[in-house]
């Protein structure tokens, strides 16, 4: 059976200052009526009930995780104990899943991605989950086709096509994370090369097993999580067990070692919105190219992104390709031409101790 696996982690800094550390991206409303997160919940419902959908994200972000999607079950709102990156908490939902569904599969999809038309995302799921159920131990990715050069995603290479009577899915060939223009620019050229969405079709048993065989660390400690699981030491094994696991990404310690590892083309339209100026670049512009939300008022102002809170005002004069984002405690104003600014400017402040504003 199908089973959704949300990851909702993340630190709040990409989208600051609307985002902070106890409200990361994926709960705020940037492009509709739903924040991210929900709109992600939108899209899997149509696949999943409540029963069969899973979160998993940090014991911070919990109660406002609930808040936002009520519709599934608390306990199926998996608290990490604390952050290990992407492979120690598809382990954690993992463990969960075979001990209800020993045949489970996973789709695992980040909480804030804008992925559209839904009904494209449905049935991409559906050929993918078909995949798997007839290569039970295969591992689908999804990857955008990389059209155009871009160093703000990883990429993947793809090598011999699969026969499947579906989507187009390739055995993967190789990955390449985030690389230099030049770089993306050949990629895009060969048309042998997808943008890795970082979306997972896989059975959860698989992916213990082959965890367990490529990842040690790992092993050692699921294996003492999975066999307290459900007992009167499950939580003191779980804090204990957790916070002494490496930090690993889910594709470094398997994916690009696996040897069963597809990717399957996306038919949909699909973006990480990783800044706010790859936000501003989804919102509708005026003539004038700005894109605004909430009051203001500008004169001779051109390419600004603005976002403000009801009932202040954002006025300017003679201003060009800014970003300028209000909130009750902090304000940025940035140049919209700098990709790289937002998270010298976090640094920054953590230095200077100003957390109450992080």
């Amino acid at each position: 059976m199908l089973h959704s696996v949300i990851l909702a982690g993340g630190s709040g800094t990409r989208f600051w200052p609307q985002s902070r550390r106890q409200l990361p991206k994926q709960f705020l409303h940037l492009s509709g009526p739903e924040t991210l997160i929900q709109t992600t919940w939108s899209r899997c419902r149509q696949l999943v009930a409540p029963d069969q959908s899973w979160v998993v994200t940090g014991g911070s972000l919990v109660a406002e995780t609930a808040r936002q999607l009520p519709d599934i079950p608390g306990e199926q709102i998996l608290a990490e104990p604390c952050a290990r990156s992407t492979a120690p908490g598809l382990a954690l939902a993992a463990l969960h899943l075979v001990q209800v569904d020993p045949e489970a599969i996973m789709l695992v999809l980040p909480a804030d991605q804008v992925i559209e038309p839904a009904e494209e995302f449905v049935l991409a799921v559906r050929q993918a989950e078909q995949f798997i159920k007839h290569s039970p131990e295969a591992f689908v990715l999804f990857g955008a086709p990389a059209e155009l050069p871009s160093t703000r995603y990883g990429y993947v290479h793809c090598g011999a096509e699969a026969v499947t009577g579906g989507a187009r899915t390739f055995r993967v060939a190789g990955f390449q994370e985030k690389p230099t223009m030049l770089e993306a620019a050949r990629y895009a050229a060969t048309g042998e090369y997808y943008w890795n969405c970082g979306i997972l079709v896989t059975r959860a048993e698989t992916l213990l097993r082959s965890l367990a065989h490529l990842s040690p660390e790992l092993h050692q400690g699921f294996a003492q999580m999975r066999a307290a699981f459900g007992g009167p030491t499950w939580e003191q094994t779980l804090q204990e067990q957790f916070a002494v696991l490496p930090s690993l990404a889910i594709d470094r310690v398997l994916l690009e070692r696996g040897d069963n590892v597809y990717i399957q083309e996306a038919t949909f339209a699909w973006d990480d919105v990783g800044t706010w100026q790859a936000l501003a670049k989804l919102l509708p512009r005026g003539k004038d190219g700005n894109s605004i939300d909430g009051p203001c008022c500008g004169v001779e102002m051109e390419g600004c992104l603005v976002r403000t809170t009801r009932g202040h005002l954002i006025a300017t004069v003679g201003v060009k390709d800014l970003i300028i984002i209000h909130t009750p405690t902090a304000t940025l104003i940035a140049d919209k031409r700098d990709e790289t600014g937002l998270r010298k400017l976090i640094s920054e402040l953590d230095r200077k101790g100003w957390a109450e504003y992080l």
